[in-house]
């Protein structure tokens, strides 16, 4: 809901009464007081995610751009997820979970995707270079796919069992990297429809 604060509209310098008040920041007090517990939250919730950020600012960074926008989870729970799958491989599995994780990754991430060109009637599957964003993105939403089809009981345990598998070269979402590469090489008779 928007906050549109009340005000009283100034009275003149000759009128009788309090003086005219300039516009600024004092205007918004009011409403910032009569609204003081939301902005305590939010400015909490944004100290604890600067404080990760701090922490691993290319994780954090993957996960606010790439996981909270396309999920519907909370931020938080995001974060906690994805830390708790962190001490997971650390305790568990005795590896850096950073390194782990680029590696894993690293790994996932397609060269080559096959793209629909329809060409006088005929639709042909068409290899094309996948652009480094996008491969970022789809490792990542690749991981978090098959991570979530495994049998561990929890998500944490589930996303790091998947991101160890991922970096030894194993797992589903290694497969699917390799179906995606397998496609592309079946359908290069058709890459001069490239567009």
């Amino acid at each position: 809901m928007l906050c549109i604060p009340s005000v009283a509209e100034p009275k003149g310098p000759d009128s009788p009464g309090e003086a005219r008040r300039a516009f600024g920041f004092r205007w918004f007090v009011p409403e910032l007081l009569r609204h003081r517990a939301i902005w305590r939250d939010v400015l909490l919730a944004s100290l604890a995610i600067q404080v990760m950020a701090l922490a691993t600012p290319v994780f954090t960074q993957i996960v606010i751009d790439k996981v909270i926008v396309h999920h519907t989870l909370s931020t938080l729970a995001v974060i906690g997820i994805v830390y708790g799958a962190f001490d997971v491989i650390q305790e568990r599995y005795k590896a850096d979970p950073l390194d782990t994780f680029r590696k894993a990754l690293d790994a996932v991430k397609p060269k080559l995707e096959v793209k629909s060109r329809r060409v006088g009637g005929a639709t042909y599957q068409v290899p094309v270079e996948v652009r480094p964003d996008r491969r970022t993105a789809l490792a990542m939403r690749w991981l978090i796919s098959y991570s979530r089809d495994r049998n561990e009981k929890s998500m944490p345990e589930r996303l790091a069992a998947e991101v160890i598998a991922a970096s030894k070269g194993e797992g589903n979402a290694i497969k699917k990297k390799e179906d995606t590469h397998r496609m592309a090489e079946a359908n290069k008779a058709f890459a001069h429809y490239r567009w």
